[in-house]
């Protein structure tokens, strides 16, 4: 019998109601001959919840204590989900990430797994069961309990697919698939009916509703993911290792567009324009798990120069006290953050060597006056760092300019 690994996110599991309806759907899916392992997020806002919960006792909780916090929420989930299926005369067992032999490293908020132990799962499997596992969650070599990083119950899903072997992950959402943009903002926007690993890990990473750490590993493994609703029995779209069947020279030139307004730069003035400084502004940063995005480096002056960088606008307090150290201990001048800021990305494959694409996108946001504070580039992607209040006009002029309303 092949195993299909479906995920609910935290508003398809908002209430009693929701939980029901998620219950059907996976006894469907085993009714239609096929064996189930289902990952569940937490119920609706329960994580913030407890994220506020927690900070009302402790301005800065530990770690370590944090994280089994807020795996409580996801095991809230995956039982009330294990005995809505019970209640169906389904034969269903929950079981946590530990039970699940999910194993990570010790970046407690922010672990990546390292392995993850089959053998309960396969057990459970054989005897015939449904199996809800809470995503979100795995524990180390010692058993303390870690947690993923926002939007981690979909790492759990794919990485539980690929361990398994299983036909496909399908990741179930308030939304009806992956669009060209963000439909609450452009209402032409066009869904898809698949899209390559590629563009929509550059998707992922700059905005798009799905976790970057899911679709590497879905194109590690070679894992299809299906994204749909949990709500409606639309088509939904297929992430999968796309071959263009279009001659080379007509494929579409880009895919879509992503926003993100997480986003906070980092600026450090008159620093000392010698070798190594720049690891040593970067590895604290790297030790404590904190991704930084575009990096500039000014022409040096005077043997100095200023290096400004983006992080994600959750690490910037921590990365601001990091920074506050290093720049005493290599002699530069001040530091000054800015978390005003959001970023705009054109994402398509067909950008390559494809000459234009980034005049295109620079004409448009001059035409709207809206400034660009930096510029990111990959093969297939052009970020503009710009302020947050105007992303979403900008992502409206771009859409439009592209023409990603129109159907191939």
């Amino acid at each position: 019998m092949s195993l299909i690994v479906q995920k609910y996110g935290g508003s398809s599991v908002g209430d009693a109601g929701k939980i029901l309806n998620v219950a059907g759907r996976i006894g469907a899916t085993k009714d239609s001959g096929k064996d189930v392992v289902a990952v569940v997020s937490a119920m609706g806002d329960t994580t913030d919840e407890l994220i506020e919960l927690a900070q009302t006792i402790s301005p800065q909780p530990d770690p370590r204590e944090l994280d089994l916090l807020l795996s409580t929420g996801e095991l809230v989930s995956c039982t009330l989900l294990t005995m809505a299926l019970r209640t169906l005369g389904y034969q269903a067992i929950s079981l946590s990430g530990v039970q699940a032999g999910i194993r990570t490293d010790t970046v407690h908020g922010k672990a990546r797994i390292h392995r993850i132990e089959t053998e309960r799962v396969r057990q459970e499997l054989e005897l015939g069961r449904l199996i809800v596992v809470a995503g979100f969650q795995g524990a180390t070599e010692d058993l303390d309990v870690t947690t993923l990083g926002r939007g981690g119950s979909d790492t759990t899903a794919v990485a539980l697919a690929a361990a398994l072997g299983a036909e496909r992950c399908e990741i179930y959402t308030d939304v009806e698939g992956i669009y060209t943009a963000d439909p609450r903002i452009v209402p032409e926007a066009r869904k898809m009916a698949d899209i390559g690993y590629q563009e929509m890990l550059e998707l992922a990473s700059y905005g798009a509703k799905m976790h970057p750490r899911s679709i590497e590993l879905g194109a590690a493994f070679q894992i299809p993911i299906y994204v749909a609703s949990s709500f409606k029995e639309t088509q939904g779209t297929l992430i999968h290792q796309k071959a263009d069947e279009r001659p080379m020279e007509d494929r579409i030139k880009v895919t879509g567009i992503a926003y993100d307004t997480n986003v906070a730069k980092i600026t450090v003035r008159s620093v000392p324009d010698r070798p190594g400084i720049a690891a040593a502004l970067f590895e604290p940063l790297a030790q404590t798990g904190t991704s930084v995005d575009t990096i500039v480096q000014n022409t040096s002056v005077d043997r100095t120069t200023d290096i400004s960088f983006t992080v994600s606008r959750t690490d910037l307090p921590l990365a601001l006290a990091q920074m506050e150290a290093v720049v005493q201990e290599i002699g530069a001048g001040d530091l000054v953050s800015d978390d005003t800021l959001a970023s705009v990305s054109v994402v398509g494959s067909g950008m390559q060597n494809t000459p234009g694409y980034a005049s295109r996108m620079f004409r448009v946001l001059a035409d709207g006056r809206i400034n660009i504070d930096m510029i990111t580039t990959s093969e297939i992607r052009i970020t503009c760092i710009v302020a947050e209040d105007r992303v979403e006009e900008a992502v409206r002029a771009l859409h439009a300019t592209f023409q990603l309303d129109q159907v191939d």
